[in-house]
């Protein structure tokens, strides 16, 4: 790090260490499992109760959706004040454990280790304590940081992000958006769309010795998924111009059979065969496009007389900003100083909570303190340097972008 501003920063943020830790911890003990989406109410009350504590005006809205036992509440807040808003946005829901005590946080060698720690609930609160470290500071900003904390990003935003833009409640006067996604180092602005559907292919049940009597709905299965497999081929063709590595990433994606079920039993013809597709195409296509594509492979089929059922089981934008915005020059500039070295931007591969924004107009950017490559899996953990250094990323840009 070179410069006194930087150096103050840091040491501002590094005070707030143990608060860090600890609500990174609480959050951590809260299974906001999705699905199915449970404890969501305990984890919005924890972070309207930190947001409070800094005198940061938390707010938490009923996003609850019909179809769901499951009760949805999003948490927003503020520095107040007048002017644009710069929104740190945050999803404290997580995958379900694969450990039964991934949901018992453990403090130990300079990490947190635990549940959604990298995903994404230290960044949420290396989020908080950074702008409270330029509270501390006495920096006066031009405009305003507000928050939004979603539930349901790892099931596509149905109860969180969708609801608030529905409402008009995600990005009011938005001059950016940051995230704090476990990007291992680079800063993704951009991310891939979704369709991701099941579908059922449905025949006629018989016992194996009356054969003839029966429609063997996973034969027709077959037909389906390999029409979808000369689709992917041909999909595969197109390649993004946003950078991510290796190269063969770039191509565009068709996953099928990503799950698959079929039959009663080995000596009964199957009534029906279900399978997952999921489309996941570049920036540059079009999501309605690639849908209609995708649906007319079914076509023929079902002129033979197959019986096909479509679920949508995700949709989701691919969206890009671009890395001259302003939001993100001022980011790169504060990464080179807090880890001595610009970072590259690239292409997410999956969805990001970044595509409810720009589909508004608003830049928006995902850099945290985690590692993708640790994120959703047994051993999931975050640095506490990390956060640190992360919070310090926060409040550079903030005030590189708004300091007045």
């Amino acid at each position: 790090m070179e410069s006194d501003t930087a150096t103050t920063i840091r040491d501002a943020v590094a005070s707030y260490e143990q608060e860090m830790v600890g609500l990174t911890t609480r959050l951590v003990s809260v299974a906001s499992e999705n699905p199915p989406g449970q404890r969501y109410r305990e984890c919005a009350e924890l972070l309207s109760e930190a947001l409070g504590a800094l005198d940061l005006s938390p707010q938490i809205v009923d996003t609850s959706i019909p179809d769901s036992d499951e009760p949805r509440w999003c948490v927003q807040g503020g520095t107040g004040g007048s002017g644009p808003c710069l929104y740190l946005h945050g999803h404290y829901d997580v995958v379900p454990a694969q450990k039964v005590d991934q949901f018992e946080p453990v403090v130990e060698g300079g990490r947190i280790s635990g549940r959604g720690s990298a995903d994404m609930k230290g960044g949420l609160a290396a989020m908080l304590y950074a702008v409270a470290a330029l509270r501390d500071l006495g920096v006066e900003l031009d405009g305003q940081v507000c928050f939004n904390f979603v539930p349901d990003e790892e099931t596509g935003g149905r109860g969180g992000s969708r609801v608030l833009a529905e409402r008009g409640l995600l990005a009011p006067n938005g001059t950016g958006m940051l995230t704090p996604e476990p990007t291992s180092g680079v800063v993704w602005n951009a991310n891939r769309g979704a369709l991701t559907l099941k579908l059922t292919v449905h025949g006629r049940e018989a016992h194996v010795g009356h054969m003839h009597a029966g429609v063997n709905a996973f034969e027709r299965m077959l037909d389906v998924a390999g029409a979808l497999r000369e689709l992917g081929a041909q999909v595969a063709q197109h390649t993004t111009a946003y950078a991510v590595e290796p190269p063969e990433a770039r191509r565009s994606i068709l996953l099928i059979g990503g799950r698959a079920e079929s039959g009663s039993g080995f000596n009964v013809v199957p009534a029906s065969c279900s399978f997952t597709v999921d489309r996941r195409p570049n920036p540059e296509e079009s999501l309605a496009d690639e849908r209609e594509r995708l649906l007319a492979t079914l076509v023929p089929f079902r002129e033979q007389g197959y019986e096909i059922d479509v679920e949508v089981l995700q949709e989701g934008d691919a969206a890009g900003s671009s890395e001259q915005d302003p939001l993100a020059v001022a980011l790169a500039a504060s990464v080179a100083e807090v880890e001595g070295g610009a970072p590259r931007f690239e292409l997410c591969p999956g969805l990001l909570e970044t595509r409810w924004y720009a589909s508004a107009g608003v830049p928006a950017f995902a850099y945290g303190p985690g590692r993708l490559e640790v994120s959703h899996g047994p051993d999931e953990h975050v640095e506490i340097e990390a956060l640190i250094r992360c919070a310090t990323v926060y409040a550079l840009t903030i005030r590189r972008l708004m300091g007045s």
